[in-house]
């Protein structure tokens, strides 16, 4: 089912949650709406399921305008954070919940709604605990429970809402991989929301990046994250390190030091880069030079915090875990791929383009 949301607005109490959005999702895609809390990605995703209406602008399904259709009417399998499975039922009656409540017209007859729960614990790995109830299950296995359930009732669109945020991280990052497998198998067209930026990534086939109601950035984990349209982006995917910076005749300068970087454009701008796309250079005319503050171990790499300009700035950059530096000592370094934008345009809601970006 393809979904299309068209300059939607959503006012509670005269505030805006979203502010005319717009986007397309394509039948089987699995989408992510991905940011911090009060970005508005739970508000959209509440909007896609029926739970809302938009104060402007619609909501469609396939071509059918669903916006002011109620849940029971747009067929959306919903999972929450917290399962929100029945106490008193077993895991079998739980996933057959929504089909043993259709009207008794369109419910099918006992036994076909045993054996689609029974197709679909099969599916989410859990067969042989038809019989248990939710308080006998992991928090992982209820999860599992939960997407069977909002599966059954063969949905146009399953809508995942922070769905393994109450989970420890190795059990998160299992179900990950478990959640791309189900979605490759049965083809649903899949929206879910987190504000767990390495979930988005591996999870989802293009990500849609959210901030104070409004979208930044649509698309797939690459282009995010290799190349963000936006400050926000940029301090928001992955991880990176920004100091003030300006432009003169095609050079960046940092204070009165050159940085051995260029650009077009002239003035203020922010200087945008990640912790390990940097290379150390033993001293130079033009790089940034720091003073070690702090070091700390990060997997394979160390981690350094540096001190720029007079201690007027602080970035982070990755070494070798054998790096030789300590407390107080200088370190010079030049970024291998970076991006610049316009200071006057940092924290903008609209998306602007970068001054410039290299590649080493």
């Amino acid at each position: 089912m393809e979904l299309k949301i068209q300059n939607v607005t959503k006012a509670f109490e005269g505030s805006a949650a979203l502010k005319d959005v717009s986007l397309d999702i394509r039948a089987g895609e699995l989408i992510a709406l991905l940011g911090p809390s009060g970005s508005g990605k739970t508000t959209l995703l509440r909007l896609i399921a029926g739970l809302e209406t938009p104060s402007s602008g619609r909501v469609l399904f396939g071509d059918e305008d669903a916006s002011r259709h109620p849940v029971q009417k747009r067929q959306v399998g919903f999972v929450f954070q917290h399962y929100a499975l029945f106490r008193h039922m077993t895991v079998l009656d739980n996933i057959g919940f929504g089909l043993s409540v259709r009207p008794r017209g369109t419910r099918p007859a006992k036994r076909d709604i045993e054996n689609r729960a029974r197709e679909l614990l099969d599916l989410v790995q859990l067969s042989g605990l038809e019989k248990r109830y939710p308080a006998q299950l992991s928090g992982g296995q209820r999860q599992r429970v939960a997407l069977a359930r909002a599966m059954a009732i063969e949905p146009k669109v399953l809508l995942l809402d922070e769905p393994f945020g109450a989970l420890d991280a190795q059990v998160r990052k299992d179900l990950r991989r478990w959640l791309r497998q189900i979605h490759d198998q049965t083809g649903h067209t899949t929206v879910f929301v987190t504000h767990d930026q390495e979930e988005a990534l591996e999870l989802a086939d293009r990500v849609v990046v959210m901030s104070k109601g409004a979208i930044e950035q649509v698309g797939t984990p690459d282009e995010v994250y290799d190349h963000p349209v936006a400050p926000f982006v940029h301090g928001f995917i992955g991880e990176s390190s920004d100091i003030p910076v300006r432009i003169e005749n095609g050079k960046i300068w940092l204070d009165d030091r050159a940085t051995g970087l260029a650009a077009e454009g002239t003035g203020p701008a922010r200087l945008f880069f990640r912790p390990h796309q940097v290379e150390i250079v033993d001293g130079c005319g033009g790089c940034l030079a720091g003073t070690v503050v702090a070091s700390r171990r990060v997997g394979g790499t160390r981690r350094l915090e540096l001190e720029l300009g007079g201690a007027r700035h602080r970035v982070e950059i990755d070494v070798p875990s054998d790096h030789p530096a300590v407390q107080r000592s200088a370190v010079s370094f030049r970024p291998k791929v970076w991006r610049i934008f316009p200071d006057d345009l940092r924290g903008n809601e609209e998306p602007v383009l970068p001054v410039a970006s290299a590649h080493g």
